[in-house]
């Protein structure tokens, strides 16, 4: 005790200036308008501030539900579509919303994770789309979950055609840049240009004809080669895949063990 009063009867005076210079500071700001108001001011502009961060707080995760909503009407919607376009061609497809949990984009062996599983009706070897156009194949399912291997896999391959021709060729992933792949197997005498639109052949049960792949960036033919070797810039942007859907084809089952029959 006889210390803390040394202590303050040293400082007594320091402490004393201290305290005068806060009421000084109080009394300026009260008596003052300009001061008190630009106090205020600051006030205001930290509640403010904080109040924005809030509001986009609660935006983002507005903004999200939104965005599960819209993938699940525009899955409504194809279903609507299918349904009328089986009355023609009798392929009965049906499309399955889904989100993507975890994706790899950086690795040769790339893969994604959607929380559909068995218990939605998901199987191994159903395709996999979003709004841009192709993403990959279901390669193995769980009860609620199932892991997909992306077009951009090294073990992908995907049977596509030229819109403009119907000319048949397989995309394949070169492992280096998730925005491109290549397209193999087209012959020489095929005119190929930058810009040309390539979609699914509809040769597989696993995608029906014409969802949307990429579009030829450039093209290269070595003299005396069979096959060009065409880059392809792919519609799905990986970086920012969120939302998919899972093509069903009721027919699909039954192609698979009749192709399967014939090995």
């Amino acid at each position: 005790m006889q210390t803390l009063l040394k202590i303050l009867l040293r400082y007594s005076n320091f402490l004393v200036f201290i305290a005068l210079e806060v009421a000084a500071f109080l009394l300026l700001n009260w008596n003052n308008a300009y001061p008190r108001s630009s106090m205020f001011s600051t006030a205001n502009d930290a509640v403010a501030w904080q109040n924005e961060q809030i509001h986009e707080v609660k935006s983002y995760f507005n903004l999200r539900s939104q965005n599960e909503q819209l993938s699940a009407e525009i899955a409504d919607l194809r279903n609507q579509i299918s349904s009328m376009d089986s009355a023609q061609t009798g392929d009965i497809i049906r499309y399955v919303p889904a989100k993507v949990v975890q994706m790899t984009t950086d690795q040769l062996h790339n893969y994604l994770t959607i929380n559909k599983g068995e218990k939605d009706g998901i199987r191994r070897g159903q395709g996999i789309r979003n709004e841009d156009g192709v993403v990959g194949i279901v390669r193995t399912v769980g009860q609620n979950y199932s892991v997909v291997l992306p077009v951009i896999n090294t073990h992908t391959n995907l049977s596509c055609r030229f819109a403009k021709n119907d000319y048949i060729g397989t995309l394949q992933w070169d492992g280096k840049d998730s925005r491109f792949a290549l397209l193999a197997d087209v012959a020489s005498h095929m005119v190929v240009n930058p810009g040309d639109t390539i979609i699914t052949s509809g040769l597989s049960p696993v995608f029906p004809e014409g969802i949307p792949v990429g579009i030829v960036e450039n093209s290269v033919l070595k003299e005396g080669a069979s096959y060009y070797t065409i880059r392809v810039r792919l519609h799905t942007n990986f970086k920012r895949l969120k939302y998919v859907e899972v093509v069903q084809n009721a027919a699909q089952k039954e192609l698979e063990e009749l192709t399967n029959g014939l090995d």
